[in-house]
């Protein structure tokens, strides 16, 4: 595997005229008559194994660590996480989620683990990707795949450099772009998809933000790279961005736009924005949502015809279902997390997973 290493430079792009993009996607309740694909990411909330790492803070997650990590709570927390995978995309897709970014990861035997763990209890057929990189807690993002479904052509890690506002250097996760071919229900096509999980909003939403804002630099040069090779390529940006979809880096660096007719070529579409209008989120913050967790789409994926034959975007879904949720309590209707306040929760993650999903005509 490959690693790219990008300089990113402080300025933000502009655009040109917006574009109506047509949409062709059934309506949500209306799928018969396409096939439908789910792809989706999911931010583990610490998936850590109790081995200490050489040269990873994860000193927390050890069994004589702050959060007491056993064998027994990390057994369960893989258990645990690999129901909630295997539950991706089931709705419209009984063979779940074809492709899965995930986020806060040691290391890729954790991800070994959970696939090993869906695979022979849910009848799941999924392998994993992960580079590691330079995160200062040493959790990175990861791929996992149906390997019948999807056949990975080349994976490259790309590392953000970036300084917080003294001059110190972000040590942040790399954006993993995993090129590769949507395999059955027709011709394969090929479908690039990049995993992020962006500087955290430590110090504060403003004086964090430039660090964000060059890693949306960043991912539109993968993208502008892949655009360069593939001028009709079908780009899938996800993952943890720590903003939401109105903040500086997806609105005005990305420029990822609320409404498809906005759209302008080799523009993008936030998939998520207008749930986030409506009051749902993806996780929740002193007692309001937040949706950091955002899928969004190239023009090429969102306007494509169904009558080609081809993959195109159908809609968007925030997986929330009532076992990822705290049922009782102060915390009602927020996610389940694994630890909350140094004490063991047995539950998912402090994060729901994001879903969209694909179709293309029968």
């Amino acid at each position: 595997m490959k690693h790219t290493f990008l300089w990113v430079a402080a300025l933000l792009l502009t655009c040109g005229a917006s574009l109506r993009a047509e949409n062709q996607a059934p309506a949500d309740n209306d799928h018969h008559g396409q096939y439908v694909r789910c792809i989706a990411f999911y931010n583990l909330e610490n998936l850590f194994d109790t081995i200490h790492d050489e040269g990873k803070n994860d000193y927390e997650y050890l069994p004589d660590g702050g959060n007491k990590w056993t064998a027994y709570k990390y057994e369960n927390k893989v258990k645990n996480m690999a129901y909630a995978v295997s539950q991706l995309g089931t709705d419209y897709d009984p063979r779940g989620a074809t492709c899965v970014g995930v986020a806060e990861v040691e290391n890729i035997g954790c991800l070994y683990d959970l696939c090993a763990e869906a695979n022979s209890k849910y009848g799941r057929r999924l392998k994993p990707i992960l580079i590691e990189g330079p995160d200062r807690r040493g959790v990175d993002v990861g791929f996992l795949y149906d390997t019948v479904l999807f056949k990975p052509s080349s994976v490259h890690g790309h590392e953000l450099k970036a300084h917080y506002a003294d001059g110190g250097v972000i040590k942040t996760r790399l954006q993993l772009c995993v090129s590769g071919y949507l395999m059955g229900d027709g011709s394969p096509e090929k479908i690039h998809i990049i995993v992020n999980h962006w500087p955290s909003r430590y110090g504060g939403e403003l004086s964090s933000r430039p660090g964000r804002d060059t890693a949306a630099m960043l991912c539109m040069q993968i993208c502008d790279s892949i655009y360069k090779k593939e001028p009709k390529a079908k780009i899938v940006i996800m993952g943890d961005l720590n903003d939401d979809p109105y903040n500086h880096s997806c609105k005005d660096v990305l420029k990822a736009r609320k409404y498809r007719e906005e759209v302008e070529p080799y523009g993008f579409f936030n998939t998520m924005w207008q749930m986030l209008d409506r009051g749902i989120g993806s996780l929740a913050y002193n007692g309001s949502w937040n949706l950091f967790d955002q899928i969004i789409i190239n023009e090429p994926l969102l306007s494509e015809k169904l009558h080609t034959g081809k993959w195109t975007y159908w809609k968007a879904q925030i997986f929330n279902k009532p076992f990822l949720t705290v049922q009782e309590g102060k915390d009602k209707g927020t996610p389940l997390r694994t630890t909350k306040a140094g004490v063991w929760q047995n539950g998912y993650g402090d994060h729901y997973p994001t879903m969209i999903y694909l179709i293309r005509k029968k």
